[in-house]
């Protein structure tokens, strides 16, 4: 059974899946043409939509397995990491190249690595944590 604040997370999450759906309709736009982008564009809409997916589906894991595993306290924040990553790196790809035919990223690319280290960081932790509290079940 979830923890009531890990299903209150999870709930935020399922509803903030609207967004994602809502930025796939934006990337069909652009890849079929109706909305310009230029291929830096392209290729940063694409993979800014795919990671915001993924890193969603993964955080909602790493806080069933947590939870599933009897994790609270400080540890379960690894999970609360990789949400956090799933606004973070996507943010980075989109918003790094907004204009109307950027060359390359904008300053804001530092969002995808502060992304990244917190991804790192929160399935770190929760890998220890997994780890320790299967352990100590033994």
């Amino acid at each position: 059974m979830l923890q009531p604040s890990s299903a209150i997370t999870a709930g935020a999450v399922v509803l903030a899946v609207i967004t994602i759906a809502y930025g796939g309709t934006f990337v069909l736009r652009v890849v079929t043409g109706k909305q310009k982008a230029n291929a830096l564009q392209k290729s940063f809409f694409r993979a800014g939509h795919a990671h915001a997916g993924v890193l969603v589906i993964l955080g909602l894991v790493v806080l069933l397995l947590l939870d599933a595993s009897g994790v609270t306290g400080w540890a379960h924040l690894g999970a609360d990491g990789v949400l956090v990553s799933a606004i973070l790196i996507p943010a980075g790809f989109f918003l790094s190249v907004l204009g109307r035919d950027p060359q390359k990223p904008n300053q804001v690319i530092a969002l995808i690595w502060t992304g990244f280290g917190v991804l790192t960081l929160g399935l770190v932790v929760s890998g220890i944590a997994l780890i320790v509290a299967g352990a100590n079940a033994l």
